[in-house]
């Protein structure tokens, strides 16, 4: 059986988190990455979320994000291909998973879209209070199926992408 979908309320600790992994990172990058930008829902101020930090990497070149597989291990991360979503290199930490590390080229459609997203979120509070609800209702809806779960949330999040790619409400990257 798979464990319930926990979402967790707003915490700090999220962005030393993220920083400490980023610094880790850092640490092993051999000129693979050019960026690397905290993402998702612990990324947003003041929503719940499932207690992953969800992770953005910009690669240099495509190959990189394979390239830099085993220097990732060493500071705890599994590679598991492109997880699903072709020009990603995925990879995750923790078992639980406690980090999820996406990689793109900064030209992948992905790459800005992702940020896009949070940007939109982090300047449009009662955006983020209506995705807050939605992934609170998905929750209790589909208990343990993160699958549906993430299905079920992917009409609103490309709707705000629409909005912050047309610079929506003023917005503007």
């Amino acid at each position: 059986m798979k464990p319930p979908i926990v979402l967790e309320p707003p915490n700090p600790r999220w962005a030393a988190l993220f920083e400490t992994e980023r610094l880790a990172m850092e640490n092993v990058n051999e000129g693979w990455f050019s960026a690397i930008h905290h993402i998702g829902s612990t990324s947003i101020p003041g929503i719940v979320a499932k207690p992953i930090i969800d992770i953005l990497v910009a690669l240099n070149r495509d190959e990189d994000g394979a390239a830099c597989a085993a220097a990732m291990e060493t500071i705890g991360y599994e590679y598991r291909g492109d997880g699903g979503i072709s020009g990603r290199r995925y990879y995750r930490k923790g078992n639980p998973h406690t980090h999820h590390v996406h990689m793109f080229v900064e030209s992948h459609p992905a790459y800005g879209r992702h940020l896009r997203f949070r940007d939109f979120l982090r300047a449009h509070p009662e955006d983020a209070r209506a995705y807050e609800a939605l992934k609170q209702e998905l929750a209790v809806r589909f208990v343990s199926d993160t699958f549906s779960y993430s299905q079920a949330k992917d009409e609103f999040c490309q709707r705000i992408a629409r909005l912050a790619k047309q610079g929506a409400n003023g917005f503007h990257e």
